[in-house]
């Protein structure tokens, strides 16, 4: 005799995977880009520049807790996965760009971090059949230079010189590390072709 099937009806009413903790802080920090490219562009002086900042690094700030947020209580979500690499590179690439359209930073500086984010991007989606590279320190420091570099030249103080040596330190990691993923995927994709 088959057991008999279970009503559903009367079971608590349960959120969608897409409402965790730490989704929404990635959202958050989708919807404090343009905050902060507004406060970037308006001509408001110091104090204007200092709220630029604060929004900056409290996006950046999300960026380091929802993924940890995730991973520790077990809501990793699909959602989070695309997204937040998407919220993190939108916030980073608005900074750039926007600093070099203001004349504040070379653009060849904006040009190179940004092709080697987007080069990764593509590589990621190259290997995503044979295995998914996980990030590396050197990824994660370069993240961190990037940001610290960004958040100096946002600021408005005269440290010229602590900003291009913090500029210079995130462009050679990006690169660096850039390189590295390169070296992985193919590694990656040789070792996918044998085993295959």
């Amino acid at each position: 005799m088959k057991p008999p099937i279970p009503d559903h009806a009367g079971d608590p009413v349960t959120y969608s995977r897409f409402w965790t903790g730490p989704n929404m802080l990635t959202v958050l920090r989708l919807l404090l880009v343009p905050v902060f490219a507004v406060l970037l562009l308006s001509d408001g002086g110091m104090s204007t520049r200092l709220w630029a900042a604060i929004v900056f690094v409290v996006a950046a700030a999300t960026d380091v807790v929802d993924g940890a947020w995730a991973r520790s209580s077990g809501r990793v979500t699909t959602f989070g996965k695309v997204a937040d690499p998407i919220a993190d590179k939108a916030l980073t690439g608005v900074a750039l760009v926007l600093l070099s359209y203001l004349g504040e930073l070379p653009w060849w500086v904006t040009v190179v971090i940004l092709v080697r984010e987007f080069g990764v991007t593509m590589l990621r989606f190259w290997v995503i059949r044979h295995g998914v590279i996980p990030a590396s320190r050197g990824g994660k420091a370069k993240t961190l230079a990037q940001n610290l570099a960004i958040l100096l030249f946002i600021l408005p103080i005269g440290v010229g010189w602590l900003r291009l040596v913090a500029m210079s330190i995130a462009v050679i990691l990006t690169v660096v590390t850039g390189l590295d993923y390169v070296v992985r995927a193919l590694r990656l994709r040789t070792e996918g072709r044998h085993n295959g």
